[in-house]
């Protein structure tokens, strides 16, 4: 977690945002001032409990209150919105029995840190969000060490009720790296296509794919797009981010590709970074990579080109850089968009 703060409202919780400093020293204390010592470890502050916590919540990645329950639930209560944006929240009792988590347990990671702090402080950890507790897949969570993303989040919820309900659950995978569960639950079956999956008896589906899909079943499906796509581009140096969007929307319209599982954009080595490339870089959050041409010359492409050779010193430019960083295969061969864009795009195999 990025920025994690500690806020504790007495002088026993002080002593354990101390113990919990000393474990994690990145982690901010923050106390009523009325306590003050000579620690310079606490971040001692004047305004009202109930200020200080809505200025740590908006602020932090993660919450740790030390004191009541009940207290924390109506102090952060008008605030909280969703728990795709909300902190994670643990609260922790004045005698380190218990360490709770109380909010975006998932999401937020608040489970993985009440656990890591329950370990440290040798404490109980409280969690009970559903999929914890039986011990079975949460689905919202699925690759997401992986940097696997979901595509629609609105079918989440139903599809984490068949999950822990023990309700026949479908898996369909063409994508993304295998072997990602151990061992999957009963309830919980792996296919070796989409309409075996289909024709199954499931209540919902869960596919890894970086294809666009169409149907009906959707609608009882999360879609997990992991980061499998690499976007070969040649260019001139004054191909614009705006033609260079408009070839890749073309190519993922006309193949059927998520963008969501673009990992990178990659290109020939210049001279000069192209400013167009860089630019759409930027704008869709997406990596850009450089291959030298002698690398790039190297590599065996279905459609080399004498012209590119004169301008490029090898033959290839996007399906070569595709391929070459991909380490995959060609799955969208060269698409041109004259005078100065082609775009190939390889699937890394995992």
């Amino acid at each position: 977690m990025e920025k994690i703060s500690v806020l504790a409202i007495t002088k026993n919780g002080v002593n354990i945002g101390l113990k919990l400093k000393e474990l994690f020293p990145d982690w901010e204390i923050f106390a009523p001032s009325k306590f003050l010592d000579s620690s310079k470890k606490v971040i001692w502050y004047s305004e009202s409990t109930s200020e200080k916590i809505i200025e740590l919540f908006k602020t932090n990645n993660a919450l740790v209150c030390l004191f009541s329950l009940g207290a924390v639930i109506r102090l952060i209560a008008p605030y909280l919105k969703d728990k795709k944006t909300d902190p994670a929240v643990i609260v922790i009792d004045d005698k380190i029995n218990f360490v709770i988590s109380v909010l975006s347990g998932h999401l937020g990671g608040a489970n993985e840190l009440t656990q890591l702090i329950a370990q440290k402080l040798n404490a109980i950890p409280v969690i009970t969000t559903a999929a914890d507790v039986n011990k079975t897949i949460a689905v919202d969570l699925v690759g997401r060490e992986l940097g696997w993303k979901i595509d629609d989040d609105s079918t989440v919820t139903k599809i984490s009720a068949c999950m822990v309900n023990d309700e026949n659950i479908g898996i369909y995978q063409d994508a993304g790296k295998k072997n990602w569960y151990k061992e999957l639950p009963k309830n919980v079956k792996m296919h070796h296509s989409l309409e075996e999956m289909k024709n199954s008896e499931s209540k919902g589906y869960m596919i890894i794919s970086d294809r666009i899909l169409e149907g009906d079943f959707l609608e009882k499906s999360v879609v997990y797009r992991p980061p499998s796509l690499v976007v070969g581009i040649g260019l001139h140096w004054d191909t614009s981010k705006e033609i260079i969007k408009e070839g890749l929307d073309s190519c993922l319209q006309k193949f059927k590709l998520s963008e969501k599982s673009i990992t990178k954009l990659v290109s020939i080595k210049k001279p000069e970074d192209v400013k167009g490339l860089v630019d759409i870089g930027k704008e869709m959050g997406i990596t850009v990579e450089y291959v030298n041409r002698e690398d790039l010359a190297e590599i065996s492409t279905p459609n080399p080109s004498d012209t590119v050779k004169a301008f490029e010193g090898t033959s290839s430019v996007s399906e070569a850089a595709a391929i070459k960083v991909s380490g995959g295969e060609l799955i969208v061969e060269k698409q041109k968009f004259p005078p100065n864009l082609t775009i190939a795009i390889a699937r890394i195999i995992d």
